[in-house]
């Protein structure tokens, strides 16, 4: 493998000295960029431009052509896991992710299909390895997937949700069948994940996008426990380093001390969260990853300077801080604010490390 050219990204999450604070943004690939919104409109739909190795290569690299981040994404969703066992995944405009049959019985899940990472989501595998290439060892690739409980609301819903009924009835009414679909996902997720790192994946994140939709104890019995399960089913290294995970739960920063006991290198949070309280939280324990909330950029460049300066003061000395936003980008958001958030991580941020 090509030799990496810039670390500072794993370093930083493995709470090793780094220059300055690393930066990349969940969703950087997206709508916001017109040159995504044309590689798309070339796919023709959102499902195919995931299926195009070239495609999906081509919008990984083009915000890293805009900006120096320090980590690119795969381009892929968070669904494409239970599309694999069968449930018909498809997008609706303007309603999000759909799909066609549901997972709500015992004969619905043992209706689905089994499958292994490799063969039956190969495309994912062919678009790591093409963006490896295409990356030539300039920064690190990102692998992810979503946590079990995430996929598992999609499937027993149907697509996103505002209440969870049917999941949560599940849960509560039913937890023996709750519990038997989340053993399937966290196996599936585990094997996805472990493809990936085959693959080409430097690092990888769990998007527990729905667990901050539990209680607290619903959240370690239905969500912790099975991210758990994945982190210990993944390799140790990838390329002769230590593998670091990211696990970030939306909503989760009531339970960053349950988190940082999970396996992971890393914890996400979003915007909701004080990083310094965060950081006093969990300690020395794992790194931080986060937490400007997106809407900020649609403020002025200068606004969006001072929140940086804000958080990165919050955070304080030293390694271990990985400055991202607190969820993905906005579409709508400009592009040259995007230009102003990153600049101000890099420019502010190296007088936190003077003495790594």
């Amino acid at each position: 493998m090509t030799e990496l050219k810039n670390d500072r990204f794993l370093r930083a999450l493995l709470r090793r000295p780094v220059d300055r604070t690393p930066v990349w943004m969940m969703r950087q690939a997206g709508r916001y960029l017109p040159e995504y919104r044309a590689t798309r409109k070339e796919a023709g739909s959102f499902l195919d431009l995931c299926k195009n190795a070239e495609l999906a290569c081509e919008v990984t690299m083009q915000p890293l052509r805009r900006y120096p981040m320090d980590a690119a994404i795969l381009f892929s969703d968070i669904l494409t896991v239970p599309d694999a066992l069968g449930l018909g995944l498809y997008f609706e405009e303007g309603e999000g992710p759909r799909f066609r049959k549901t997972v709500r019985s015992t004969a619905d899940l043992e209706g689905l299909n089994s499958i292994v990472a490799d063969d039956d989501l190969g495309y994912v595998m062919n678009a790591l390895r093409t963006i490896r290439r295409e990356l030539n060892g300039q920064v690190p690739l990102i692998g992810f997937s979503g946590s079990p409980w995430t996929l598992a609301t999609y499937m027993v819903e149907g697509g996103s949700s505002k209440d969870f009924v049917n999941i949560k009835t599940m849960a509560y009414d039913q937890p023996e069948l709750m519990h038997q679909l989340l053993s399937l996902l966290a196996d599936a997720v585990a094997d996805y994940l472990s493809a990936q790192v085959r693959a080409g994946a430097q690092a990888l994140q769990i998007f527990d996008t729905w667990g901050g939709s539990l209680s607290a104890a619903g959240y370690k019995e239905f969500s912790l426990k099975y991210m758990q399960r994945v982190i210990s089913r993944l390799p140790a290294e990838a390329e002769g380093r230590k593998l670091p995970v990211i696990v970030f739960t939306k909503g989760g920063g009531q339970w960053l001390n349950a988190i940082a006991e999970s396996g992971a290198q890393a914890v996400g949070i979003d915007w909701t969260t004080d990083i310094a309280v965060a950081r006093d939280l969990v300690g020395n324990r794992v790194a931080l990853q986060g937490n400007m909330d997106p809407s900020m950029l649609f403020a002025s460049p200068a606004k969006i300077r001072e929140e940086v300066a804000l958080i990165l003061a919050g955070y304080g000395h030293g390694s271990g801080h990985v400055f991202n936003l607190g969820h993905g980008i906005t579409p709508g958001v400009n592009p040259d604010h995007v230009t102003a958030f990153v600049d101000a991580v890099q420019e502010l941020s190296p007088q936190y490390h003077q003495a790594d």
